[in-house]
């Protein structure tokens, strides 16, 4: 054993002197429960829910490794046998998988290769740690240590150095020797803190005057729990909650025995620092909402993993108040001079956040708790705790399934949400993290789960002796953020300035419209006259033989319309644009049956709105998405609906109607509202194929008759599809590059190249799908063992009757997917209702999102506008007909207003900056149903109320965008006039004297000109 000082007095003085230091550096310790308190950060203020900064200068990016998952080489070198290598070998492994970790990654044999990963990475720093038992492999410190041992980590030292690389050296990372397991019994023995001190010493002894950053133990929760309490870690120990809180006690005093050795015999000649690694979860109230009762269970969850160790150690000696409460019989407890010499060991907080102690964290979780993995939120809990420390994040990271390969690309945005968040915390909550390792630089053996996950940054493929590393994409994503110290701006989060244009739609879009068949009042329909039994029983009666004149229903009579208005012009929008209702109007799919008090409605409504001097924008078929029906007359649906070419004709006849019945007051129409979500409802994909051919050809025949036989009132006409954006999920494959490309053709182009063609291609102006989406399902066709294409294929005919059948090009966008594709194999193709563009759909964790999932990527709107215009042309206007978000606030709805003004910011930007023929935009939609959710306004079954929204948008509408100094778009002759005065005056004065000028410099030229005329006859009459 090393010596320490041996007076009492002495020592307690030192400590409590060092003590009292640390206390003048820590700002405010133990309020770690206010962060509860505290309001979250909004997602929707800018950089709460995504931050593009830089880390500080000199961050200490980096990766890490254990030796007993990655090293190998179990009994190579004279290596002793450590307890995993005992549990992995055992009949009895409690929950283990039946792998060993005998060569794992072989990194003992291929450092070398480990060192090239992390110079391919770039990092600073290398976490790694020494096994016990390869360098005693009786777990004797005090004896001979292993040879070969030592110059394996020495070399490796030495190599990461020259590599500007700093080794983080970890000394035990759970590999205790067996020796130490079969002879005191483990860590449940305090002899073993005197051992792991002599340990500790020689390691120091040995390395530490090349190493700066020492970790005493990783983990030390799980060693305690996993390994001790519930068996499912080595040695297999089932010794329950005595068992863990006993060996946490001793791990705990192992730790400060080793700092107190550094701090005395070391820290004056090597000047290194030294921590321990302590993992936790986190948890938030459920739904977010703090309570008196909810914040102090959340604290004890907390105080139940990363409390239990971070109390001693960084605290006052002590576990905490919780823990001691609820485990009165069975804690241990510290001497008041074991408090002293534990309390304030570490130079640093190292944390370590990642899947093993979330796993465990479901344990532990209360009532009224969610579980949720905000590094943040921790990183700021541990300074308002502890105080404000220097904190390494040490372990980073989620794991994949095995069989994902190199390909992980979930992983990718865990790691970008992981990394913001320690990004956010330093920049915006002021914790001092100053570097972060990602876990593991390697696949290697991950405990009780064998080869079945993998969390390493470089693939290896334990079937291959050779156990190469490969980069899998992570790795390239680290390396990205490593070489660019953090997230750059982009030119997403750059506002613009400027106005749309004058005649811009400033829409609200609407569904259905809900037709309420009677006046307000049957006074002007009923000719009775009644008395009222006042004192009686209040009802009516009918006076015999008295009749009065009625008159004809009129449009203000409706109240509803009335109110319906009202609602809709007090946003100062432009354009509304609402559906009819097919089979209310054709209830039997054709003219033999029309609703006559239905249009008569519609009608009303359309002149009321007119005489606001607003525009209507009419969508003819609504699709319900909903079986038996979906929105089509019942005899229409029932003779096959859209898989025939019967619904082909009924639309025609029903447009016509539309045409000959509304079409004085309606100047843009809709014929179908989104075609590529009906077609979503057919289970197979020769259905879809169908149906969307025959809802094209359904549009084309509308739009021809409208131009055949009505023309001369000049309305334009379109469909309107639903075009979110499709960005690859992972940005370092080709495979996603094709396959979000894929999406939007099959999305977007199945139905806009038959009517407007392609311009990458001249002979895609012949009414086809778009070529590449034929290809692809050709070779599907074939891999699947068709005949051909389930495709259908246009007449000639058809193909004339399509081309350029769109007056404008109308687009519903949300938001932003993420797109990565399915395995080409016959399996993927064969399943049941397997979309056809073999596509899956993820989502960025790190975007903000509504109550109900939708995320808001502002960003994706000017890709989408920008994506229509260069594959169509500039020619045709594009009106975005549908736009918006849920928000539960019955009045405050913040998050849309975040929508509404980050979408529109992105729309000026296609407008002004990539020139995109962009006319429009309308906000999804009106008012609510019922609960608060897409409305502008409250439900009608209560007073309807404008949200705050409304004035958002209302704002916007004003001003004609985002004008620089809030100044209002000039769009009349006059307003520009009186704006431009002055210039227009100094215009004047200009031309006027120019004129003057002019016509002085006409007069001397003239009067020149005839001077010299005379001159020269007067010398020719002399001449004679």
């Amino acid at each position: 054993m090393l010596n320490h000082p041996s007076h009492p007095v002495l020592l307690s003085l030192s400590l409590l002197l060092l003590v009292l230091l640390w206390n003048q550096v820590a700002s405010s310790p133990g309020e770690g429960s206010s962060i509860w308190q505290q309001p979250k950060p909004s997602p929707f203020i800018k950089n709460q829910s995504f931050l593009h900064d830089d880390f500080p200068p000199g961050f200490l990016w980096g990766s890490g490794t254990s030796a007993s998952q990655t090293e190998g080489a179990w009994n190579q070198d004279g290596k002793g046998v450590s307890i995993w290598d005992s549990f992995t070998h055992s009949s009895v492994r409690g929950q283990n998988t039946g792998a060993n970790a005998d060569v794992a990654s072989d990194s003992y044999n291929r450092w070398e290769e480990d060192v090239e990963a992390l110079e391919y990475l770039g990092v600073r720093s290398y976490s790694f740690s020494l096994s016990w038992p390869r360098l005693f492999p009786d777990g004797n410190a005090t004896g001979e240590p292993n040879a070969a041992a030592v110059e394996h980590y020495s070399c490796l030292i030495e190599r990461i150095l020259e590599k500007k690389i700093e080794p983080v050296v970890t000394l035990y990372h759970w590999d205790l020797p067996q020796a130490l397991q079969e002879k005191y019994g483990g860590w449940k023995n305090a002899t073993l803190v005197g051992l792991f001190e002599e340990y500790a010493a020689f390691c120091f002894r040995a390395f530490g005057g090349r190493v700066k950053y020492w970790l005493t133990m990783h983990n030390p929760y799980l060693v305690a729990v996993q390994g001790y309490g519930t068996g499912v870690h080595a040695p297999g120990e089932t010794g329950g909650l005595s068992g863990s809180l006993i060996v946490a006690h001793n791990l705990i005093k192992a730790h400060a025995k080793a700092w107190q050795t550094y701090n005395s015999h070391f820290r004056p000649t090597q000047k290194g620092k030294v921590s321990i690694v302590l993992g936790s979860h986190w948890v938030e109230p459920q739904k977010g909402q703090a309570t008196s009762a909810s914040v102090p269970l959340c604290q004890q969850s907390i105080e139940a993993v990363l409390g239990w160790f971070a109390n001693p150690i960084f605290g006052e000696g002590d576990y905490p108040v919780s823990l001691k409460l609820k485990h009165t019989d069975l804690m241990p407890t510290f001497t008041p001079e074991e408090k002293l010499w534990v309390q304030k060991t570490a130079d640093f907080f190292a944390l370590s956040f990642g899947p093993n102690n979330v796993r465990l964290g479901r344990n532990i979780v209360h009532n009224g708790q969610t579980l949720t993995p905000d590094l943040r939120r921790l990183l700021s809990w541990i300074k308002l705790e502890y105080g404000n420390l220097n904190v390494l994040v040490a372990e980073g990271s989620w794991y994949s399934d095995a069989s994902v390969g190199r390909e992980d690309t979930v992983a990718i945005y865990l790691m970008k949400r992981f990394i913001n968040q320690v990004l956010q915390a330093i920049k915006l909550d002021g914790v001092k993290v100053f570097g972060y390792s990602a876990w593991s630089l390697v696949d290697g053996f991950e405990w009780n789960y064998g080869y079945s996950i993998r969390r390493g940054l470089f693939y290896i493929d334990f079937n291959q002796p050779n156990r190469t590393r490969i980069p899998k994409t992570t790795a390239q994503y680290y390396r990205q953020i490593i070489t660019d110290n953090g997230f750059p701006s982009d030119e997403s989060s750059i506002e613009v300035k400027g106005h749309f244009p004058c005649k811009f739609h400033w829409g609200i879009a609407d569904s259905t419209m809900q037709v309420r068949f009677f006046p307000f009042s049957p006074q002007f329909t009923d000719p009775h006259v009644y008395s009222w039994n006042l004192t009686g029983d209040g009802s009516l009666r009918l006076i015999p033989g008295v009749k009065l004149h009625t008159r004809p229903v009129q449009c203000t009579d409706y109240l509803a319309i009335q109110n319906h208005l009202r609602l809709f012009a007090s946003t100062g929008a432009t354009h509304y644009s609402f559906a009819l209702n097919w089979s209310l109007i054709l209830p039997q799919g054709d003219r033999s049956v029309v609703n006559t008090e239905a249009l008569r409605y519609y009608r009303c409504f359309l002149m009321e709105l007119k005489k606001l001097d607003l525009e209507a924008v009419v969508v003819m078929y609504f699709p319900t998405h909903r079986a038996p029906n979906l929105g089509l007359p019942e005899p229409v649906q029932a003779s096959g609906g859209w898989l025939t070419n019967n619904a082909v004709e009924a639309f025609q006849e029903y447009a016509a109607l539309c045409y000959q019945e509304l079409g004085t007051w309606v100047r843009y129409w809709i014929t179908i509202n989104e075609p590529n979500r009906l077609i979503d409802i057919y289970p197979n994909a020769t259905e879809r194929h169908q149906a969307a051919h025959n809802l094209l050809l359904a549009h084309a025949k509308a739009w021809r008759l409208y131009e055949r036989e009505y023309s001369k009132r000049k309305a334009l006409i379109s469909l309107a599809l639903h075009a979110d954006w499709a960005k690859p999920a992972n940005p370092f494959l080709k495979s996603h590059t094709l396959a979000a490309e894929r999406f939007l053709l099959f999305e977007i182009g199945r139905f806009l190249d038959p009517l407007l063609g392609s311009g990458y291609q001249e002979e895609q102006r012949e009414g086809k799908y778009p070529p590449e989406m034929m290809a692809y399902l050709e070779e599907r066709a074939r891999i699947m063992g068709l005949p051909e294409s389930p495709l259908p294929t246009f007449t000639d005919a058809e193909r004339k009757e399509l081309r350029g059948a769109l007056s404008f090009i109308a687009l519903s966008h949300f938001t932003t997917r993420l797109v990565s594709p399915l395995p080409p194999t016959q399996a993927t193709f064969q399943k049941e209702h397997a979309p056809d563009h073999d596509c899956s759909i993820l989502t960025d964790p790190s975007w903000p999102s509504s109550s109900l999932g939708q995320a808001l990527v502002p960003w994706g709107l000017r890709k989408m506008l920008n994506w229509v215009s260069q594959r169509y042309g500039r020619t045709l206007p594009i009106i975005v007909t549908g736009s918006g978000t849920d928000d539960p606030a019955p009045a405050e709805d913040k998050f849309r207003q975040h929508y509404l003004k980050s979408y529109l910011q992105e729309a000026l930007k296609a407008y002004h900056l990539d020139r995109v023929n962009l006319q429009g935009f309308y906000v999804w939609k009106l008012q609510d149903r019922h609960s608060p959710l897409f409305g502008l306004f409250t439900s009608t079954q209560h007073r309807p109320k404008a949200k705050a929204s409304v004035a958002a948008f209302n704002k916007i509408i004003t001003l004609g965008g985002f004008p620089a100094n809030n100044e209002t778009q000039p769009c009349s002759a006059d307003e520009w006039i009186y704006r431009n005065k002055v210039k227009l005056v100094f215009g004047a004065c200009v031309l006027t004297t120019a004129a003057v000028m002019a016509a002085l410099v006409f007069v001397f030229a003239s009067r020149r000109n005839r001077r010299r005329t005379r001159r020269r006859q007067r010398s020719r009459l002399n001449w004679r």
